[in-house]
Parts: C-alpha cells; sequence; structure tokens
C-alpha cells in the first residue's frame, strides 16, 4: 500500500464487519446494553442480506436471547417444521431412516423454515432503531494496525484502482479508516480478514485444521398439488456414493416455494469430482424429479460451509478483534445449522466488549467472550456433536451414521464413547493426483430440472464492476497450468460453482483464464485450490450476488 494515500477516519465504540445474523446480532446486543456506545456495520453486498445463502431451518434459540418477542416484531418466520423426513438413496429408489433413532437434537420440532437473508434485513431494521449505523455496498478491504500491533479497525469504501496495476487510478476513492476500541469479524466462512487475523495471531496453533463443504442451493416454484408446507427432507448417498461425503436438503416453505440444496464436503479426493453436476445430477432421482415436475427454478446461489466444529474452532480473540460467528466456524454439522451459534456468538461478543468498554478497555483481548463460547450453550450445541465429521471423513457415510449416532446419544447424556477425534489434513491437502482417479461421466443437463452453471449463476443475479482489479488473486500466475493442470487436471474448472475459472486451449498453448465477474463469493477456490495458490480478496463493495429470499 503505498504510504501517501490519506484517509478520513471516524472513530467508533465498536466496528463490525459483514451484517450476518452475528454481526448484526452483536450490534444489537451492544445498544441494547446500552445506548450511548457507538456501533456501526460494514457490509460488501449491495444490500443487507444480498450474500446471505443459507439452508435454512432456523433453531430460534439465538433470537431467543436477543429479541425474545421476535415474533410480536413481525420477523419474517413464519413457516414452522411440521415433518421431518430422512433418506438414504440409491439410484433409482430410497430408503427412509425412522425419526425414533436419532438423538433428540437431530429433532426439528420448534424450528422454523426461513430465508435468513430475510431475516438478517428483519435485523438490520431492529438494529437501526436502537441507533446502529449500517453501511452496505461498503467492503472492508484491509484492516488498520494500532502502534502496538493491535487490530485498531478497517479501511472501507475503497474504489477506483486500476484493473491492470491494481495501484489507484484516476478516479481512485481511498475509501475511509473506520476504527473502534474493539473489530468484530463476522464476514462468513473463510473471510479475507479474519484469514489474515488468524495467520498474523497464528489463532489455529493447537486446534484442528478447518475442514469446509460447499453448499448450493435453488428456490424452486412448484405444482401447488405437491407443496406440503413445513416438511423437511434431507438425503445421503446417491449421487455421491463413496465418491464424497455429503447429502441434500429439500424444505418446503410458504408460498408453494421449495429450497433445494446440496452440500458436497471439500475433503473429497478425485480431484475430477464435480459437486456443481452432482447438485445437478441430484434433481433426477425419481423422487426429487416427481417433486419438481412442472415447477420452476427462480434462484441460484452457493458458499462454503464450515464444518470442522468444536475441533476446528481457533482461537476467537486476539488485541483489538474479535471472530464471530461462521469467520469462527460455529455450524453443527450433523444438524446442518450455524445461525443460532451465530447469533449466540454475536450476543457475547457484544456483552464482553461493552464490560470492556465500561471498565475503560480497548484494543485488548476480549477473554470473556472466548470463555463463553468454549464453556456455554454454543460449546454445549458443538460438543456432542464433534465426532460425525472425522468418522465420516475415516470411515464413510455408513459407519458415521452408526457410530456418530452412538456417540451422539452418549453425549446427550453427558458421557464420550470415543473421546475427541482429530481432523486429518486440510481439504486443499485431501486432494488426490488426478493420475490415480478415474474421470467422471456426468450427464448434460436438461434444461428443465438441471442447469448449465453459466445459466445458474444468472440466477444469483451476481454483478462486478469490471472496471476494477480481480479480487482473485494467484500467488503465482503459472501454477495452474504448470502444477495444477498436469498433476490434478486442474480443479479449479470444477470445483467452482460459478464457472469462475476456465483452462482455454491444449499444450503448449493452454492458459488460464478467471472470469471474476461471476464470483459468487463462496470461497471454494480458496479452500480447495490443491496447490493453495488461490488467494480470495474482497471486490468493489456492491458487487456479487444479490440473493433474493435465500
Amino acid at each position: 500500500m503505498p504510504q501517501d494515500i490519506v484517509r478520513e477516519s471516524m472513530e467508533y465504540d465498536v466496528v463490525i464487519v459483514g451484517a450476518g445474523p452475528s454481526g448484526l446480532s452483536a450490534a444489537i446486543r451492544l445498544k441494547q446494553i446500552n445506548p450511548d456506545l457507538s456501533v456501526v456495520v460494514l457490509e460488501k453486498g449491495s444490500e443487507v442480506g444480498a450474500h446471505i445463502l443459507s439452508g435454512a431451518v432456523l433453531d430460534p434459540s439465538g433470537l431467543d436471547a436477543l429479541i425474545p418477542d421476535w415474533k410480536a416484531k413481525g420477523a419474517p418466520i413464519k413457516t414452522p417444521v411440521k415433518e421431518d423426513n430422512f433418506y438414504i438413496l440409491g439410484p433409482a429408489g430410497q430408503m427412509r431412516i425412522p425419526n425414533w433413532p436419532m438423538p433428540p437434537l437431530m429433532n426439528n420440532h420448534g424450528n422454523y423454515i426461513v430465508s435468513m437473508a430475510n431475516v438478517c434485513r428483519w435485523m438490520a431494521g431492529q438494529a437501526e432503531e436502537l441507533g446502529v449505523e449500517i453501511f452496505p455496498g461498503m467492503a472492508c478491504s484491509e484492516l488498520v494496525w494500532g502502534p502496538n500491533g493491535e487490530v485498531a479497525g478497517v479501511v472501507a469504501g475503497e474504489f477506483g484502482r486500476d484493473p491492470a496495476t491494481g495501484e489507484p487510478g484516476p478516479a481512485y476513492e481511498p475509501g475511509m479508516e473506520l476504527r473502534g476500541k474493539y473489530v468484530f469479524l463476522s464476514e462468513g466462512v473463510r473471510g479475507s480478514l479474519a484469514k489474515e487475523v488468524i495467520a498474523r495471531f497464528d489463532l489455529s496453533k493447537g486446534h484442528c485444521p478447518q475442514k469446509f463443504g460447499i453448499g448450493m442451493k435453488e428456490i424452486w416454484e412448484i405444482d401447488p398439488a405437491k407443496h406440503r408446507e413445513g416438511t423437511v427432507t434431507h438425503t445421503m448417498g446417491w449421487p455421491l456414493g463413496s465418491n464424497a461425503g455429503g447429502g441434500s436438503f429439500i424444505y418446503h416453505l410458504e408460498n408453494n416455494q421449495v429450497y433445494v440444496g446440496f452440500v458436497v464436503h471439500l475433503n473429497y479426493k478425485n480431484p475430477h469430482l464435480y459437486p456443481y453436476m452432482e447438485f445437478q445430477r441430484f434433481k433426477h432421482h425419481p423422487m426429487v424429479a416427481e417433486l419438481l415436475k412442472g415447477g420452476k427454478r427462480v434462484a441460484y446461489g452457493a458458499r462454503a460451509i464450515s464444518e470442522g466444529g468444536w475441533q476446528s474452532i481457533p482461537k476467537m480473540v486476539a488485541p483489538g478483534v474479535a471472530l464471530l460467528g461462521c469467520s469462527a466456524g460455529l455450524v453443527n454439522v450433523p444438524r446442518i445449522k450455524g445461525n443460532h451459534n451465530a447469533m449466540l456468538s454475536g450476543i457475547a461478543a457484544a456483552e464482553a466488549a461493552a464490560k470492556a468498554i465500561a471498565a475503560g478497555r480497548a484494543s485488548d483481548e476480549l477473554a470473556e467472550y472466548e470463555a463463553d463460547v468454549r464453556s456455554g450453550p454454543i460449546a454445549k450445541d458443538l460438543k456432542k456433536v464433534r465426532n460425525v465429521k472425522p468418522l465420516w471423513s475415516k470411515y464413510g457415510l455408513v459407519a458415521s451414521l452408526a457410530l456418530g449416532g452412538a456417540d451422539m446419544w452418549a453425549n446427550t447424556f453427558g458421557l464420550t464413547v470415543l473421546g475427541t477425534l482429530k481432523h486429518g489434513k486440510t481439504d486443499a491437502a485431501a486432494t488426490g493426483k488426478a493420475a490415480d482417479f478415474k474421470p467422471i461421466d456426468y450427464p448434460r443437463p436438461d434444461g428443465v430440472l438441471s442447469f448449465d452453471r453459466l445459466t445458474n449463476v444468472a440466477f444469483s443475479f451476481t454483478n462486478h464492476d469490471e472496471a476494477q482489479p480481480a479480487h482473485l488473486k494467484l500467488k503465482d500466475p503459472t501454477i495452474p497450468i504448470r502444477v495444477n493442470l498436469p498433476e490434478f487436471a486442474e480443479p479449479a474448472q470444477r470445483y467452482c460453482p460459478a464457472g469462475v475459472y476456465e483452462v482455454l486451449g491444449e499444450g503448449a498453448d493452454a492458459s488460464f483464464r478467471i472470469n471474476f465477474q461471476n464470483c459468487v463469493h463462496c470461497k471454494t477456490c480458496d479452500i480447495k485450490d490443491p496447490s493453495q495458490n488461490i488467494n480470495w480478496t474482497t471486490p468493489q463493495g456492491g458487487g456479487g450476488p444479490n440473493y433474493p429470499n435465500m
């Protein structure tokens, strides 16, 4: 960064990066505790909710703790779960797993099918009523460091860098420094600032590497005769089989709409695997095809999911900064839920910061927040399921269902059968050599149930101003063709759910192209690239997807 860039500065008590459930919960709780605290929330999406994608069956426990009268205040949470189904799929049929052997925590009674994008829009309104300042379209491009190496704030609202050089162009806007006594990073999975903080302070030391999945989702309007409002269905098995861990969700919300989603664990070995096409193939299963027949897809999106759970939560605080929600990896994988923990983490961080500020402190470590997460309701939720993911990774689907189920039951009664199993290598390192695996022949999308990537990306309403540097940065631009193509068949062509990466030409004429305009900000490339050569950074504010009702 050139030293001659001069920026205006604004001071706040707490600066929050990301208007998701954790960041908004923190903002609301800070103002509930002390209305005089100055709080700002910065959101890179064009509006609050534009970048929010989640299943989502919401466990309301986090919201109950934050805004107990959310029903009276008109929260867009209106579809209670009425029916819970779980199936193992084969190529042409399915077997239902009865509900009775499931541990109580897997029961969705009392939960709601929601659009988290709309819940976040409503939460932003609640925050603004309390006096929180929320600035959408403000991407946070870098951290501001204090004199003692503490995080002192962020740079937001930078525009106009030259697309070719990355240096300030003729229409350059330097943005502002927003400084705070504490900075909360609630960027979601694999956020660029959180990644920097974790590396700078070595916060993952002593913890397992974080594990991830890629979640893809479509909204369908279906035949009213087939719609069963409040029905929740999860599947495992086909089409992934032994190629990868993962499964699907089908949630019937209101207005004859259905969320159809598919998750692929990113620790898969076969670099020929194509997660997006596995999702498209899944919709041709007879059970799913019958449901969607006569319907139409109205939206598409994708994002990475943190799956490491209890073992992979890094240290969550460093001088002046705290990691919230998915930035810390608080998803309960077998429940496919993280929003309640995100909200609880926001509440806990806010309470710790408010107490610290009242005591005259600033820019230190919020140890009370860390203690709350590791001993409070979040810990209770995550510790029970801590072995499901490592069992699945090591022994496959059937073993994880049997052993993981037994372990969850034992943990329900305060017992432990397996202790705490460790995760293995990172998802990037799990990628095998192309020569050791057979390519997978995927059927062509039919344009009715299944769609090609670029057609679907249009339904994410993604847009980036082309007059900016690519936010997807290669540490070494030669690696995709020199290393990844011969060794791994350049998996970026396949793991990206938005068709950002292409290999053009063959042999000596091969080249690597990055279509950054397509990017839906899922972060899969930053996670899965076997050479760890792709660094996802934030683009100019307002770019990326514009999700409706996700």
